[in-house]
């Protein structure tokens, strides 16, 4: 985001980090939305439409993993740093709110 946006919108913390992050968790809640209708429906037809919308929520999470692994904002398979990732965000978090 340029810094003309980010004073106008007053998201000076929002970084593509931040963002990633966010669609990544909406992301794993479509995810896991789909799957929890899937199980409850009894209709084939909506099974079967369920599943594709299951499929595609599927690759827009795995999409957005594998831009947030090819910046380094995520490391799943290293959980002591992605811990640090997520604590600094969680600093960065705090302070952005002490600031307003």
């Amino acid at each position: 985001m340029n810094e003309f946006m980010q004073n106008v919108t007053g998201t000076d913390g929002m970084t593509d980090q931040v963002i990633a992050t966010d669609l990544l968790i909406a992301a794993k809640t479509g995810v896991k939305s789909y799957a929890i209708a899937l199980t409850e429906s009894a209709n084939p037809e909506v099974r079967q439409v369920l599943r594709g919308q299951l499929d595609d929520a599927l690759e827009l999470h795995e999409r957005i993993s594998a831009y947030m692994i090819s910046n380094q904002y995520y490391h799943p398979a290293n959980v002591v740093e992605q811990l640090n990732i997520d604590l600094t965000a969680a600093r960065t978090a705090l302070q952005f709110t002490e600031n307003k």
